[in-house]
């Protein structure tokens, strides 16, 4: 058995049905790259800020995400290297070009 502990088990499943939905997954790619502000990953995604702060809502609901607050702006990043490097998985995997 790969993973023994349910409590893991259920904490894998909820994270990957958190990063299934293409644009939460495109969003975990672009803080893969550092620390961004709402408004860089709306560039970088390219949808509306609305759209960007739902999903961000959920990633950070599923312990993926924190966010620091600096004046008016708020900052997202994965504090999680093991996020990181199952990002850079699915990139090895997936991605033509990377």
């Amino acid at each position: 058995m790969l993973i023994a502990d349910e409590a893991d088990i259920i904490h894998a499943a909820r994270c990957l049905k958190a990063m299934s939905h293409p644009l939460r997954l495109k969003i975990l790619c672009t803080l893969g790259e550092g620390a961004a502000s709402v408004q860089e990953i709306v560039e970088k995604v390219g949808t509306t800020q609305s759209n960007v702060s739902q999903h961000l809502a959920v990633l950070r609901d599923k312990g993926l995400l924190s966010y620091d607050k600096q004046a008016n702006r708020v900052f997202y990043r994965i504090d999680d290297q093991r996020t990181i490097k199952l990002i850079d998985m699915i990139r090895d995997v997936f991605c033509r070009h990377h």
